[in-house]
């Protein structure tokens, strides 16, 4: 037996009980508390000095063991329009994407599933770099870090 529920709202959070007769045992039931959660974007501003190594992480409140069995990406982002960096299956090499002339060969994914940088440009001032994590294909969290250049 199985509820299936459809356009899922805040509203529908409430504990469901499923209860059924059997023979000759008499009726059965199980509870379940659902809890629905907002999609939630985390923001956050990284400074960083210009030539120096860059290194946002995906999650900032998630351990890197959380992450690694779902699939992420990493986008970088400039005036409303967003572009792939990096992608990352579960026990799969991390795929990165060449279309990005400035940051071809700048960037690297960290074991722990940051985005490295090196070295920082001042062209990168201003940028959006967002880690888009899979949990499910209904459900992606997202991160986003603005970044902030300093020259010295």
């Amino acid at each position: 037996w199985a509820l299936h529920l459809k356009n899922i709202t805040i509203s529908l959070s409430g504990q469901y009980e499923c209860s059924f007769a059997t023979y000759p045992y008499g009726t059965k039931a199980a509870k379940i508390q659902l809890i629905v959660k907002a999609e939630e974007e985390q923001h956050y501003v990284k400074e960083v000095w210009l030539n120096q190594t860059l290194e946002i992480p995906c999650r900032e409140d998630t351990t890197s063991e959380n992450l690694s069995s779902y699939p992420l990406k990493w986008l970088v982002g400039e005036n409303g329009r967003e572009e792939e960096l990096v992608t990352k299956e579960p026990s799969c090499p991390a795929v990165y994407w060449n279309g990005s002339t400035l940051y071809r060969q700048r960037v690297h994914l960290a074991l722990n599933n940051s985005l490295k940088i090196f070295p920082t440009k001042i062209t990168d001032d201003g940028r959006v770099f967002s880690c888009h994590v899979m949990y499910h294909p209904e459900r992606v969290q997202k991160s986003s870090t603005t970044v902030r250049v300093f020259g010295k």
